[in-house]
């Protein structure tokens, strides 16, 4: 191999054209660190562009870039799970290393994906798939190695973390900061995959195989947006000392007494204290916070969009498999020698631990209850709560909205989402409980 690394990228989005201004503007850096030059031979395009390097061919044919014999590393950065995944396969079959963003295409057929590429003797890497620039997937595959994490959380969507920043900063009603955000670029036209959670989710399984040793699930993430938040709910937060936030969660239960063994992975909108570190992770800042063992709680933030962070993590992959190759020049090891396995955990170690259903998910409550105002209203909702094994941490009965009705908040502690279900039920069946009970998780993150 000569000393040069060619580099091939499919999509001359945002992100691909990031990745060639990085390259470009930090040059003789990149060589410095990695003792090779790296150039970019080729680039996917459906149009011709004016802005290339004449010295760059380009080409529509994704397929034949991913064949080419002038290509090393192949950077997919077109996006989808039809034509991604097959220009994937097709650079793996030709023994090329490959970088990703597309967090959609590994959670979904990550584990086809990951194990053709241990067949083929490459690697795919994929830092740019969560969290943007923050180097959340090279931290817990290497840096806490030696640790058993139990736990992690992350705002790990950007639009959604606008919405809810801009809704308690400035009492901005969900549907007009929903807005904001698409004509900032913030939000898609359809924005669904933001404010559902299912581009949280994508994100989530990714991080949960990692932290785990699990195989990729994101048909089992529990997923729920944040469409139905309301600035009532936003407000009486804030009075109880908690934010809500869009979080998404990886939990390993072990005990028997703390619910059903296994692990959790939902993705949800969450009340935690004013005073928890993700609490004050605002605008469209992302940021995982991960509890390990014997390490304790550490925290990642950053940018987790955009051309400049989603380009720093695609290059920060490119240099590790640059390494990699410099290390099969030296040694005549397989091109996945020196090299993290793509989930952390040797491929026959990955476990089969059972992914816990929504009912058998452990969290507390925060309950939004409206009723007539009359004698015995509250005594019978606690009644029904106690019943159930539930027990009540706070209790707020604020102003009528409508004459003769109250709202009450309630907050639990952490319960049995089956328990939570059962009692709800009951409380909306009693003839002075006005609508339909309102119900956010909420987690103290300790």
């Amino acid at each position: 191999m000569s000393n040069s690394i060619k580099l091939a990228i499919l999509g001359l989005g945002t992100v691909g054209t990031g990745v060639i201004n990085l390259i470009n503007d930090n040059l003789n850096e990149l060589k410095r660190r990695s003792g090779r030059d790296i150039i970019i031979t080729e680039v996917g395009t459906r149009r011709q562009r004016d802005d290339i390097d004449t010295n760059i061919m380009q080409n529509s044919d994704l397929m034949a870039i991913a064949s080419s014999d002038n290509v090393d590393i192949v950077i997919e950065v077109i996006g989808g799970t039809t034509l991604a995944k097959d220009v994937i396969m097709q650079a793996i079959k030709n023994g090329k290393h490959v970088v990703t963003a597309n967090k959609a295409l590994l959670a979904e057929h990550g584990n086809e994906i990951f194990a053709f590429a241990e067949e083929n003797n490459v690697h795919v890497a994929y830092e740019a798939a969560v969290a943007g620039g923050i180097p959340i997937i090279k931290v817990m595959r290497e840096a806490l190695a030696a640790n058993k994490i139990d736990w992690l959380a992350g705002i790990i969507n950007g639009t959604g973390n606008f919405i809810m920043t801009e809704m308690r900063d400035k009492g901005r009603p969900f549907a007009d900061v929903l807005s904001e955000a698409q004509e900032l670029g913030y939000a898609e036209a359809d924005p669904t995959f933001d404010v559902e959670g299912i581009d949280a989710a994508h994100k989530l399984a990714l991080l949960a195989s990692i932290a785990f040793g699990i195989p990729l699930q994101f048909d089992k993430v529990y997923c729920e947006g944040i469409t139905g938040i309301t600035l009532q709910d936003v407000n009486y937060a804030e009075e109880l000392g908690y934010r809500i936030k869009h979080l998404g969660f990886a939990v390993r239960r072990d005990s028997e007494n703390d619910g059903d063994a296994g692990v959790e992975l939902r993705v949800h909108p969450t009340l935690i204290p004013q005073d928890a570190l993700l609490a004050n992770v605002n605008g469209v800042k992302n940021a995982v916070l991960v509890n390990s063992h014997p390490l304790g709680q550490t925290l990642y933030c950053g940018d987790g969009a955009g051309a400049g962070a989603t380009a720093s993590a695609v290059m920060a992959d490119v240099m590790d498999l640059v390494r990699v190759l410099g290390s099969k020049d030296r040694d005549d090891q397989s091109n996945t020698g020196h090299h993290v396995p793509h989930l952390a955990f040797i491929p026959e170690q990955l476990s089969d631990t059972p992914i816990l259903r929504a009912d058998q998910m452990v969290t507390g409550y925060y309950l939004r209850v409206h009723a007539y105002d009359s004698p015995g209203v509250l005594a019978d909702i606690t009644r029904i709560l106690s019943d159930a094994g539930i027990n009540i941490d706070a209790i707020l009965q604020k102003p009528a909205h409508k004459v003769g009705q109250v709202p009450v908040i309630i907050l639990t502690l952490p319960v049995v989402e089956s328990q939570m279900n059962l009692a709800i039920e009951k409380i909306e069946k009693l003839e002075t409980i006005t609508d339909k009970v309102v119900r956010i998780r909420l987690d103290e993150l300790a």
